[in-house]
């Protein structure tokens, strides 16, 4: 399944926020990192997050398209545990 990530690299924390209405994406999930947007940090940081907090392996959530964008849109095995 595919799902729109929208991110705040250099964050305090790296934490998910829960779904937001986007008026031009629609729905989205929120999420921030700590990792800095640098060499593709924040991209591997969000990866290996995400994967973690779904209860999926790294390799399995995948950037479709945004890599150098906070809108994301990311493919995830349809197993996956999405937050509520």
């Amino acid at each position: 399944m595919k799902i729109r990530v929208k991110v705040t690299p250099n964050a305090r924390t790296t934490r998910v926020l829960g779904w937001e209405d986007d008026s031009q994406a629609g729905r989205v999930l929120r999420v921030r990192l700590q990792a800095p947007p640098v060499d593709g940090k924040a991209n591997k940081a969000l990866v290996a997050f995400l994967a973690k907090e779904f209860g999926v392996a790294k390799s399995g959530v995948k950037i479709v398209k945004g890599e150098t964008s906070r809108m994301k849109l990311l493919e995830v095995p349809d197993t996956a545990v999405l937050p509520d």
